[in-house]
This record gives C-alpha cells, structure tokens and sequence, in this order.
C-alpha cells in the first residue's frame, strides 16, 4: 500500500480483538487500514459487476451461441 497522507479516525473495536492483537504486536491501526482497503476494493468490484451486468450477460450469450471467435486459433 503506498505512503499516503494518515488522518485519525475514532474506531470501536471488539475488545477481544484488540487484546489478542496487543498480544502477538499486531499494529492495529495497519491492520484495521489493510482491512477497510480490501472491504473497498471488494465493493468496488461488486458494484462493477452489477453496473456491467447486461454486458457480461450478452457477452456471454454471444459466446453460448457463436463460440469463442478465435477458437479455431486455440493449441489446447
């Protein structure tokens, strides 16, 4: 994850969690940030696949129907 600018944020956290982290030196804000990036980055490819849904369904439907167009160029 490159550098970025840190801003402070107030979290609630389960108590259990955070002792186990403290336990085995886990940073916990670096955790908690790693965290929140992939919830991100899985939302952004769920909406994606929503907002490209038709796309994908045609596309899919074209190859149902016609194959894949350079198959016949295909070694496997």
């Amino acid at each position: 994850m490159p550098q970025s600018r840190r801003k402070a944020a107030n979290l609630s956290l389960d108590s259990e969690l955070v002792s186990q982290a403290r336990e085995l030196n886990v940073n916990i804000s670096r955790a908690a940030e790693e965290g929140i990036a992939r919830a991100i980055k899985s939302e952004r490819e769920r909406l994606w696949l929503l907002e490209n849904a038709e796309a994908i369904a045609e596309a899919n439907a074209d190859v149902a129907k016609h194959g894949l167009p350079l198959a016949k160029y295909r070694q496997f």
